[in-house]
């Protein structure tokens, strides 16, 4: 990316000093070669694309700041990436009429019959139609009130005030007589989920340190991906992914597309596609389907406009629910090949999750604002096509004759 500032028609040599050496000048950064570049921000004279580099760090990092800004810019939705996410939508919401029109069943007598007798019925159980209606109580949220709901920590005042060291690290914060209170009686014996997960142990490194290659603008689109399938893997688990280590982690696998299918969206139009998707699969849909994708979007939404510190804690919290996974799948037996094809995918995805967050550490905050406020349009637009789908719903067809074939005007 910075290849581009040698080639540009300010920094070209002078034709005069090219014909006049004795009015050319030496590079103001090595002192060794005759300088032919000239910085546009500082205007000092340099030799070298490695001049330019180190001649100063704030011109630098002013440059890559303009040039990541711009990427995101160029990414606002247009009309034709607002009608590609209607089109899914439409279709989702269409799957889910059709479901609907399923006739509710009740439970056999047989499973009364269980459950009155004092026996336990597990899911595998039930019927096909017994596990559907199930999975439709969970959706509706009929099943909710026997479960302690769970706050999402990023929805929490106090995610507002989440402060990290210039390396990374989080800094020792004051607690209130209220969150004290509430502290202990998580040590005493609460399981503590709801509490604001803690940010790395460790100095975070540059980002240069990790790879020789400048960042991808698209890294900012896949943080998209990323953070939306952690806000979902902790919607699904309640809060507490630490019952289920592996399961939590095949969870973020299988709805994020960087991770699990090593992906690389280039819009956020295509990002929370592919996890809308995932969310309006079979496997998922119980959870309440495109509505509960939806209020998936408000939670990266929510992340995002906390900044770079709850976005640390978010990932490095990722990150060990995926170390842990790999811990547990070590210390089972080994399930031949497919064990192994497993751990390296959570390997990869480690360091995936650590690089993305080095770099959000380092990024200023106008390039998360308006990377926060590209998703913000993409849920607009979906909100837009929902109450116009309602007020579109066609009325119920007279039921004078049953047409088996309309003809389409």
């Amino acid at each position: 990316m910075a290849d581009t500032i040698l080639t540009s028609d300010a920094d070209r040599p002078s034709t005069s000093s090219s014909l006049n050496p004795s009015s050319r000048i030496i590079c103001n950064v090595c002192q060794k070669q005759f300088s032919q570049y000239t910085c546009p921000r500082c205007n000092s004279r340099y030799c070298s694309l490695q001049c330019y580099k180190s001649h100063s760090l704030r011109c630098t990092e002013s440059f890559m700041r303009e040039n990541v800004v711009e990427e995101l810019r160029q990414m606002q939705p247009d009309d034709e990436s607002k009608q590609k996410m209607l089109d899914i939508l439409k279709r989702f919401h269409t799957e889910e009429e059709m479901d609907s029109m399923d006739e509710d069943d009740i439970l056999s007598e047989e499973t009364i019959s269980k459950v009155l007798s004092g026996g336990q019925v597990s899911f595998d159980d039930l019927s096909a139609n017994e596990k559907k209606q199930f999975q439709r109580a969970i959706a509706s949220g009929e099943l909710s009130k026997m479960i302690q709901p769970w706050d999402p920590w990023w929805l929490k005042p106090s995610a507002r005030t989440i402060s990290l060291g210039k390396e990374g690290t989080q800094l020792v914060q004051l607690l209130s007589e209220q969150e004290v209170s509430v502290s202990t009686q998580d040590h005493l014996g609460n399981t503590g989920s709801n509490e604001i997960p803690p940010g790395p142990e460790t100095p975070l490194p540059p980002v240069r340190r990790l790879s020789p290659r400048e960042p991808s603008p698209l890294l900012a689109v896949h943080l998209v991906d990323i953070v939306y399938s952690y806000c979902f893997t902790l919607r699904l688990y309640n809060g507490d992914w630490k019952s289920d280590a592996i399961g939590s982690a095949m969870v973020v696998l299988s709805v994020s597309s960087v991770l699990g299918q090593a992906g690389q969206p280039e819009t956020v139009l295509e990002a929370l596609s592919y996890c809308l998707e995932q969310t309006c699969s079979p496997a998922y849909r119980h959870m309440g389907g495109l509505q509960f994708g939806l209020s998936l979007i408000d939670d990266v939404i929510s992340l995002l406009s906390l900044g770079a510190p709850a976005l640390v804690c978010a990932l490095c919290d990722m990150q060990r629910l995926i170390q842990a996974a790999e811990s547990e799948l070590k210390a089972e037996k080994p399930r031949k090949s497919n064990g192994d094809k497993v751990r390296s995918k959570l390997k990869l995805s480690e360091r995936k999750i650590y690089f993305i967050m080095c770099w959000v550490h380092e990024q200023p905050e106008e390039v998360l604002c308006s990377l926060t406020a590209i998703v913000r349009a993409e849920k607009t637009s979906a909100l837009e096509f929902a109450g116009s789908n309602r007020a579109e719903k066609p009325k119920k067809p007279e039921t004078k004759s049953k047409v088996l074939i309309e003809e389409m005007k």
